[in-house]
């Protein structure tokens, strides 16, 4: 047995209680949303998940600690619980499907701490993606009825396509001119967003993807899926794991490259 299925069981557990709480509000004319000090919206969806996984998790493992996006962080200890209730909390507003709900565990060793399990419910898609450390990546219905997840082939940067969330992020950062010039390179260009992006970089639909400013919630379930994928998850300036505040995902055959494109700043204030 994995040494981390029990605790990927528990996340679909907590993934099927957030989706009945989501859907119930999703296009609820009367959702309320309140603007945070980062001028980004909540909603009573995001809060109301977010309690109700912080609450599950509170009796099914009382000695963990939890970080939320909207709740922050509690407890201490080598067992972390990472929970972004909804990831596309604009497009969860305006009625837009493409948002999810992001569960990752993450554990302390040796190097630091590593995601060991990550699972990603979009409910209104009427898709699941989950991974556990050494036991690979999955997307389907439920545990028992799931295809597994592997990275694309694509070794040549013009026959890639790139996934992105928007252009404004890259410019107030410093790094619009290289975005520009990867955009210009590739294949193809599409602005999917939020989780999507990795997501299919697990599948193989999409080849690189990378964003300009993230948090650890928005980076830590979407890490083991693409590596347990056989991708590669780092920071733009190639720091693995989801702790570098921004995040590129690759296929692992044209990271290096994406690197090349996106890890300096051009200077733009």
């Amino acid at each position: 047995m994995p040494e981390f299925n029990d605790d990927l069981r528990l996340a679909h557990v907590l993934a099927d209680a957030a989706d009945a709480a989501t859907m119930a509000r999703f296009k609820a004319l009367d959702l309320k949303v309140e603007t945070k000090p980062d001028l980004t919206p909540v909603s009573e969806a995001d809060k109301a998940a977010e309690e109700l996984i912080r609450g599950q998790l509170a009796r099914a493992r009382p000695r963990d600690a939890v970080l939320g996006e909207e709740y922050g962080s509690q407890g201490a200890g080598p067992r972390r619980w990472v929970i972004d209730p909804i990831d596309g909390t604009k497009n969860y507003v305006r009625g837009v499907p493409v948002w999810a709900t992001l569960i990752a565990l993450m554990v302390r060793g040796e190097q630091g701490d590593e995601s060991v399990v990550g699972v990603v419910s979009a409910p209104a898609l009427g898709r699941r993606w989950w991974a556990a450390k050494g036991d690979g990546a999955y997307t389907g219905r439920s545990l028992s009825s799931a295809t597994r997840l592997h990275v694309s082939g694509v070794s040549r940067l013009e026959d890639a396509s790139f996934a992105y969330s928007s252009l404004s992020g890259w410019e107030e950062r410093g790094r619009l001119d290289g975005f520009l010039r990867l955009s210009r390179d590739v294949w193809r260009t599409r602005g999917y967003g939020d989780f999507w992006p990795y997501m299919m970089v697990a599948e193989g639909a999409v080849d690189i993807c990378a964003e300009p400013e993230l948090s650890t919630w928005d980076m830590a379930a979407n890490d083991v899926i693409v590596r347990e994928a056989g991708g590669r998850f780092t920071s733009l300036d190639g720091e693995p794991g989801p702790f570098g505040g921004n995040a590129a995902a690759s296929n692992g055959l044209l990271h290096e490259e994406l690197l090349g494109y996106v890890g300096g700043s051009d200077g733009v204030a």
